[in-house]
């Protein structure tokens, strides 16, 4: 075994000063068509917990030291959030630099496309806001902090659904802020919208977007923050690429694109009753709205879904089959992914980027 953790770039007896002061991110080893990743964890019985890609995955002991470790088979093009699951908590690898949040990490097989523009962010590190908070509070009920940044100066609104996700686990401020310094990506206004009830919230439900449009909008556009109100970009993951969609539908003369990753187009009023929500009809509600042939000649829609997201993929297929028909302009691609923000946020901003460069 001794000789396998070498295999991996480490030395010396494992649970060693040697061997932890070398110790790091997971390591990758070629393994057939994929890969083989070593994760390690110092100190007591433990499990590697994996989001959405895999069932948790117990940790060994080597020896009597205070190495637990797991190699675990990984598909080639495989980017993963996990953490660690001990009797009583659950904790980020505090041996990886990539984080996502407080008690998160990211890996990534080595075949793994690079995300420029994401730095990495510690469990520690405390991630930027913007500047401009907006207290709503109406139809909906309760009360939302709904965060507002002018990416480069301002420019088409990107609302970001899930925004609490995309402030506290992963830096999208950093990375517009970025892409757009490097004409990747034009000047844009984003407009984080936390979710209170995400299944109530995106499942297709129309009292939320019209409190959008005719509460949350206005209060953008009196906050003082540069915004181009004609141009509303929605960026939604998983539930939430759902009601993006379901708003260009339904409120055509709102949305004038998407950005969709990982849509739940397997979505209808009674899947989440059904002992396999993704096993009712193909495309669900979104994709029997589009056989009635809208018209969406004026939409332009990004979708992009997990290559390893195989129950989601005949879902998203036909829905992106569909809504070219109807006359949108789409692009369509696949990620190095499963069903997992730490991916999607590659895809955010190409997506974004290719959404707002209308001819």
């Amino acid at each position: 075994m001794e000789k396998t953790f070498a295999a991996y770039g480490l030395p010396g007896e494992p649970g060693s000063d040697a061997f932890w002061a070398a110790a790091g991110a997971p390591a990758s080893m070629p393994a057939g068509s994929g890969w083989v990743t070593l994760f390690l964890w110092r100190g007591s019985p433990a499990s590697v917990d994996f989001e959405s890609w895999s069932e948790p995955v117990p940790l060994r002991r080597w020896a009597d030291t205070d190495c637990w470790y797991a190699e675990v088979a990984m598909p080639a093009r495989l980017r993963v959030t996990y953490r660690f699951r001990t009797d009583d908590a659950a904790y980020a690898d505090p041996l990886n630099p990539a984080g996502a949040g407080g008690d998160r990490s990211i890996a990534a097989t080595p075949d793994c496309p690079a995300q420029p523009h994401w730095p990495d962010v510690g469990a520690d590190d405390v991630l930027p806001l913007p500047a401009t908070r907006l207290r709503w509070a109406g139809r909906l009920g309760g009360r939302r902090t709904v965060r507002v940044h002018p990416a480069g100066g301002g420019g088409p609104i990107v609302l970001l659904l899930d925004g609490d996700d995309w402030l506290y686990l992963h830096p999208a401020m950093t990375a517009f802020d970025s892409a757009v310094a490097q004409g990747e990506l034009p000047p844009v206004t984003l407009v984080f919208l936390p979710a209170q009830d995400r299944e109530a919230e995106f499942g297709c439900r129309a009292e939320l977007w019209e409190a959008i449009r005719e509460e949350l909008l206005p209060l953008v556009a009196g906050s003082g923050v540069p915004a181009d109100p004609d141009r509303l970009v929605v960026a939604g993951q998983s539930l939430g690429g759902l009601s993006a969609m379901y708003a260009a539908l339904e409120f055509p003369d709102l949305v004038s694109g998407i950005a969709c990753q990982s849509g739940s187009f397997w979505w209808t009023p009674d899947a989440a009753h059904r002992a396999d929500p993704m096993g009712g009809p193909v495309g669900g509600v979104i994709a029997a709205r589009l056989r009635e042939r809208p018209d969406l000649s004026g939409l332009r829609v990004a979708f992009d879904v997990g290559e390893h997201e195989t129950r989601m993929l005949p879902h998203c297929a036909l829905v992106e089959t569909l809504t070219e028909r109807a006359g949108a302009t789409v692009r369509v691609s696949r990620s190095a992914a499963d069903h997992d923000r730490a991916s999607w946020r590659h895809a955010l901003l190409r997506d974004v980027a290719w959404v707002l460069a209308r001819p």
